[in-house]
Order: C-alpha cells, then structure tokens, then sequence
C-alpha cells in the first residue's frame, strides 16, 4: 500500500469498548475492528467533555486512526506513543497495566496487549456500526 491508499473501515464492523481510568480520570476507549480482527480506528470519551484535555484526545484519535488505516503497522504506532509522559499520569484499574504514564501510553499499552501479534483475540468483542 502506497501512503496516498486508505483502508476504508467497513459500515457495520466489530469493535472493543474497554473502561479504564488513570488516577482520578475515567474514560472509554473503543477500539474498530477491521474484518481481519485488527484496529483500524479508535475512539476515547473521557469523563470531562468539552474540556482541552477531552479535545486534545478526539485529535488524536482521528490522526492515530487515519495512521493505521494509511498502512502504519500497529507495533510502529505503540512504539511511537507507548511511554509519553503527562497528566493524567499513575495507577490505572487494569490489573494487566498497573501504571500509565499519560493517556496516550496507556491506549498503547492496551492495544499492545490486546491487539499485538502475539495477543489473544479480546473477549470483549461486540458488533457496533459506523
């Protein structure tokens, strides 16, 4: 795939929705599922809408999602955010990811245990459209 081809994610596909919270700050992440079981978009509510903070995150999401689906594998975009350090930074309530050090090293934690070669398929699947 040339960086001028996009993965187009298909209508009705399946996705991941995982609540997680990093000290004091509660969000979900949703995670889109392509029709080969890999992420190809994702998405984080976080508990303090309309803040810089929640804007700061959807702008991730989008540039993150349009990386994957524009042929960057999912182990360069974990490299490239997994241990980025800001607020909200500490213990999180996912037993497999005690500590986090911002949001961002905890979606790519997440998405590397879950999603990696060598992860299980997630339990959590469920069917969610576009």
């Amino acid at each position: 795939m040339t960086p001028d081809q996009r993965l187009v994610m298909p209508e009705t596909r399946e996705s991941v929705t995982h609540k997680f919270s990093i000290g004091s700050y509660e969000g979900y992440l949703t995670v889109g599922l392509f029709h080969t079981g890999q992420p190809g978009e994702i998405f984080i509510k976080m508990s303090k809408e309309g803040s810089t903070l929640s804007g700061l995150i959807q702008g991730f999401c989008r540039a993150f999602s349009l990386c994957l689906q524009h042929g960057l594998s999912l182990e360069d975009a974990v490299a490239r955010f997994r241990g980025m350090t800001f607020e909200p930074m500490g213990p999180t309530s996912n037993p497999s990811i005690p500590e986090a050090s911002s949001i961002l090293d905890y979606v790519a934690k997440y998405l590397e245990l879950n999603f990696s070669e060598d992860a299980r398929v997630p339990a959590e699947k469920t069917t969610a459209s576009a």
